[in-house]
């Protein structure tokens, strides 16, 4: 038996495992939220976020948010 042995890091080698094991669930059961609708309201939010996103702007910085009243 041979074949080729990658060197990868911990983390990695978590990710892709994580990759695998969750493709093998979908090809087994299916996705979950495959028969769930999207409110067009929450549809249009996702929208306009990702085009912010898209033209550069990142919203709030964390640590900003977090320096707020009683956070």
């Amino acid at each position: 038996m041979s074949g080729t042995v990658i060197q990868v890091s911990k983390q990695e080698l978590k990710r892709i495992i994580s990759n695998v094991v969750e493709q093998k669930l979908v090809e087994l059961f299916g996705d979950p939220d495959d028969s769930l609708t999207i409110k067009k309201n929450l549809r249009n939010r996702l929208l306009r976020q990702k085009r912010a996103v898209e033209k550069g702007d990142r919203g709030t910085d964390l640590s900003s948010i977090r320096k707020g009243p009683g956070l």
